[in-house]
């Protein structure tokens, strides 16, 4: 089998080798993301703007449950809210989030759907 050749980095990619705290951080991340309630729902934040009504119904989950799971998205830094009246929207806070969450559930889909993995 060949040898595979380095990935170039991504466009603006962090190149500097992670310390405990930032190994810290990630796994912190990694550990949210753990939760398939949470991970459906940043991935329906992925597409955009959206209020807890709506990502309850789309996730087919209680509005309580969304909340809940919002609030602790929020507390680690990893969503924002913005007020509109009486309604709060939700958003990714990153792009770092947005493409590590559309990453992972397409290397999902492949493990999946049985489809050769590529770089």
């Amino acid at each position: 089998m060949p040898a595979r050749e380095p990935l170039p980095p991504a466009p603006g990619a962090h190149l500097r080798p992670p310390d405990s705290a930032r190994l810290m951080e990630a796994t912190e991340v990694f550990a949210l993301l753990s939760d398939m309630t949470r991970l459906h729902l940043l991935w329906l934040l992925a597409q955009g703007e959206s209020d807890v009504s709506s990502l309850a119904e789309q996730c087919t989950v209680s509005r309580t449950a969304v909340s809940q799971h919002l609030a602790k998205l929020r507390l680690a830094g990893l969503v924002e809210t913005r007020r509109e009246g009486r309604h709060i929207h939700y958003s990714l806070r990153d792009g770092h989030l947005r493409r590590l969450v559309m990453e992972a559930l397409s290397h999902a889909d492949h493990r999946v759907s049985g489809t050769a993995v590529h770089d």
